[in-house]
């Protein structure tokens, strides 16, 4: 799962990734927190929901990214532990506002071919330009 962002819809996503992730069965699903800071830093532990949410601790987490390279499909670490690389299966996107439900997250799952719910790259983009999508219809 996939929280937080740059756009000032950052607080309203984390509430909802933790309404996501409270109603996901434990039993069936491994949940990866992937929380994106409002300056755009890509942290993945236990803690991140917590960590977005207090704003503390953030900068004694390892830094991660999604390589877009299909052939992948995990989060690599920056400044963490070497070679250390967590696969994904599916991507759950709880992002709100620019950079997150336009269509660029998306984009950034398709080209490391990794699987997501929720709308396509253009849907999502489309769905954000409200001019466009009016002149679309």
């Amino acid at each position: 799962m996939i929280f937080g962002g740059r756009s000032g819809e950052h607080e309203v996503s984390l509430v909802s990734a933790t309404s996501v992730i409270s109603a996901l069965d434990r039993e069936k699903y491994e949940v990866v927190p992937i929380g994106i800071t409002q300056e755009g830093r890509w942290v993945s532990s236990a803690r991140a929901l917590q960590l977005l949410k207090s704003k503390n601790g953030l900068d004694q987490e390892p830094e991660r990214f999604l390589a877009p390279e299909p052939n992948r499909q995990a989060l690599i670490t920056t400044n963490g532990p070497s070679g250390s690389e967590l696969a994904i299966d599916v991507v759950f996107p709880v992002v709100h506002g620019r950079f997150g439900e336009d269509g660029t997250l998306q984009g950034l799952f398709e080209l490391a071919n990794i699987p997501y719910v929720g709308a396509g790259v253009l849907a999502s983009a489309v769905g954000m330009d409200k001019i466009g999508q009016k002149q679309l219809f």
